[in-house]
C-alpha cells in the first residue's frame, strides 16, 4: 500500500509540510526532511522550484527564485533524494508545475519518483481532465498517487468527478487566492469545510492555504483529516534557518 494511503489509516489529525528543494541554501533539502520526521510531521511536500508559480504566494515565490538562483534542478533535486528512504519513512509527495515533468518527460519523471521512493504528485496546473485521459495509467504504473486541488468555486459535479479519480486525499484549498499565511478562517470558509464534509467523498480532505498556527490548524482540521503549512513554515525557516524548523513545528502542534 502507498505509504499516503497508509498514513491516512491512522487515527489522528495529520500535519504536512511544504518547503521549496533548495532552500533556504541548496543542500538543505535532505536535512530538513529528515529534521520534520524526527519533529512529528505526517507528511512533507517538496516544491520543485519553477520560474512561473501562479498558484503561490509571495512567500513561496520569493523561495522559488532563491531556490532556482541557488542552482536548484529537477536532476539535482533527484539527485539529492538519493537514498532518502534510508533514513525517511513518512509520506514524501513532490508538489511542482507540469512543464518542468513534461520537460523532464512525463513517464522517466514518474520512475525517477518511485525510484527514489516518492509516494504522490501534485501539479496545480494539470487538469484533472488531461491527467484522466493521458497520464493516469503512466502515474499508476509507478505507484503514484496524484493529489488534485478543489476550491470554494469546484463545483459539486467536478468535485466528485475529481474524488472518483483520485487515490489519496484531496487537497482542500481554502480560498480562491494564492498561498500566504492567515490569522484565520471566517464564516465563508467554515461553511465550505462544512459541506465538503457532508458530501462524504470516499478521499479523505487535507486542507491547504491560509493554515499557520496552532489556532488554524485546529480549525481545519475539526473538518477533515489534516492539514498542510507552506508560507509560514518558509517564512520561519527564511527568519530564522532551517535548524531552527522544530520549534515552529512545536507550535502547531502543542
Amino acid at each position: 500500500m502507498n505509504r499516503i494511503n497508509q498514513k491516512l489509516q491512522e487515527d489522528k489529525k495529520l500535519l504536512s509540510i511544504y518547503f521549496t528543494a533548495g532552500y533556504p541554501k541548496i543542500d538543505d533539502t535532505v536535512s530538513i526532511i529528515q529534521d520534520l520526521e524526527k519533529n512529528g510531521v505526517d507528511m512533507i511536500e517538496i516544491g520543485l522550484p519553477f520560474s512561473d508559480p501562479l498558484a503561490d504566494g509571495p512567500t513561496i515565490q520569493d523561495s522559488s527564485t532563491a531556490a532556482l538562483k541557488n542552482g536548484m534542478t529537477t536532476e539535482l533535486l533527484f539527485n539529492q533524494l538519493k537514498g532518502i528512504r534510508e533514513t525517511v519513512t513518512i509520506p514524501l509527495i513532490i508538489m511542482g508545475y507540469f512543464n518542468p515533468m513534461f520537460q523532464y518527460g512525463v513517464e522517466p519523471f514518474c520512475q525517477k519518483c518511485q525510484e527514489l521512493g516518492i509516494d504522490g504528485l501534485i501539479i496545480p496546473d494539470l487538469p484533472v481532465d488531461v491527467y484522466h485521459e493521458q497520464y493516469q495509467a503512466i502515474f499508476e504504473k509507478y505507484g503514484l498517487i496524484n493529489v488534485f486541488l478543489i476550491t470554494p468555486q469546484t463545483s459539486e459535479e467536478r468535485i466528485r468527478y475529481i474524488d472518483s479519480i483520485s487515490g489519496g486525499f484531496i487537497y482542500m484549498v481554502s480560498s480562491a487566492s494564492t498561498t500566504g499565511a492567515k490569522s484565520g478562517f471566517g464564516d465563508e470558509q467554515t461553511e465550505y469545510f462544512e459541506r465538503i464534509a457532508k458530501m462524504n467523498l470516499k478521499n479523505p480532505q487535507v486542507i491547504g492555504f491560509g493554515i499557520s498556527n496552532n489556532d488554524t490548524f485546529t480549525q481545519a482540521t475539526k473538518h477533515a483529516k489534516g492539514a498542510i503549512i507552506g508560507s509560514a513554515f518558509v517564512k520561519h525557516i527564511t527568519k530564522n534557518g532551517a535548524e531552527s524548523l522544530n520549534t515552529f513545528v512545536k507550535s502547531i502542534l502543542n
